[in-house]
């Protein structure tokens, strides 16, 4: 094995060779369910043949020109996400992380146009935001932060579903926006209260403050709608989008509209690799294959299903704190640290993830069949029964 990689991850002993679907096959020749989607990024499966055609065709033609030219596959890509989401105008970039520092670019900007020195943003206790300076300095976990200090300033924590500790910062003359995921992905699944999104738009429009909904892992359909926040029938100031935009392939997007608009000009922003033809080329075949296919519809069905099975599947069972989700977010909370149980269901050959130590996160692919979905059923369930006799 290789040692002259960085140990920046706690890598599972198996690699991967191909994939078909909800499918994975290691280099030994065993198949496993993926049931996190390479974290909620292939959300059309693996192999995809729309999106493999779309790679294909864009590569023997053009791959790069910079964005100091005209892209017309950008602009395509800009019109159909700002079609779908009522935005105004698209950055592209080439990740979450990416497009959350546009995101807080622009609230600068913002803040300096209104001649606020000392900008500061609302974000929330439990969140995550991406893993550079900003994005971290954003993100209310202290073990992300733990070795990076000092942070970037500029950010008020306040608890995630609370308009009471939000409304209670209004008189802070140097807060300019808020900074949000619609559910909590990283931070365990965690779904706010019905209505939690139109109060903080209401709060943003009192105080003429941005609201920025970081939806890089709820968006592009992973809760039953294109956008988590159409639930609630509003519209953000900044919305960051990337993970299942490209089905595997990087791209983010920082899409703008409101008191947002036009806010960065050239000189202020840029990047190199960001909304190159092959990018744009994927997230169109993706957008285009959601859209042909009802996935989305798909997504809102199957994923109350899901919940109800597993609600089902663990009922009485002491060890299992609470199940909760959206769409094709699930989290299912223990009692105590259940990290182990990752490896355990890759010999059962499955893919999960273990977030903030006590909670399984499943993020399965859009195309799961239903043999499929109630074998991962069965293989997390069983995992969680054995724990929790274990640990009795």
């Amino acid at each position: 094995m290789s040692n002259h990689l960085m140990n920046t991850y706690a890598r599972l002993p198996v690699s991967f060779v191909k994939g078909q679907g909800a499918l994975l096959h290691d280099s030994e020749g065993k198949t496993y369910i993926d049931g996190i989607s390479g974290i909620a990024v292939c959300s059309l499966g693996h192999a995809h043949p729309a999106i493999s055609d779309a790679i294909c065709a864009q590569s023997q033609t053009l791959l790069h020109t910079s964005n100091l030219y005209q892209i017309d596959k950008q602009q395509q890509l800009a019109d159909k996400l700002c079609e779908l989401s009522g935005m105004e105008q698209a950055f592209f970039c080439n990740s979450g992380a990416e497009a959350n520092e546009t995101a807080i670019k622009i609230a600068r900007k913002y803040a300096n146009q209104k001649g606020i020195s000392n900008a500061k943003i609302i974000v929330m206790e439990n969140s995550f935001h991406g893993r550079t300076m900003a994005t971290l300095s954003a993100t209310g976990n202290e073990k992300v932060h733990d070795g990076f200090y000092p942070l970037v300033q500029g950010f008020e924590r306040v608890p995630f579903d609370n308009i009471a500790a939000v409304e209670a910062l209004q008189n802070d003359q140097d807060i300019v926006a808020i900074l949000v995921e619609p559910v909590q992905g990283e931070g365990g699944v965690h779904v706010p209260k019905e209505g939690y999104l139109k109060a903080l738009r209401d709060i943003c429009d009192r105080n003429e403050w941005l609201l920025m909904l970081d939806e890089i892992q709820t968006g592009i359909g992973r809760t039953g709608k294109w956008f988590a926040h159409q639930y609630e029938g509003i519209k953000p100031d900044v919305l960051s989008l990337a993970k299942a935009l490209g089905n595997g392939v990087p791209i983010g997007a920082s899409l703008v509209s409101g008191r947002a608009t036009g806010m960065l000009v050239p000189g202020n922003h840029g990047t190199t690799f960001g909304g190159n033809p092959l990018a744009c080329a994927a997230g169109l075949a993706v957008v285009e294959t959601l859209e042909v296919h009802n996935h989305i519809e798909h997504v809102a069905i199957k994923g109350e299903q899901l919940l109800a099975k597993f609600k089902q599947s663990l009922d009485g069972i002491d060890t299992v704190v609470d199940i909760r989700g959206k769409g094709f977010m699930v989290g299912i909370q223990l009692n105590k640290p259940c990290g182990e149980l990752v490896a355990k269901a890759l010999e059962k050959g499955a893919l999960i993830n273990v977030t903030r130590g006590d909670t399984i996160r499943l993020l399965p692919t859009f195309v799961m069949t239903q043999e499929q979905t109630d074998t991962l059923v069965t293989i997390v369930s069983d995992l969680v029964k054995e724990f929790a006799q274990t640990n009795s």
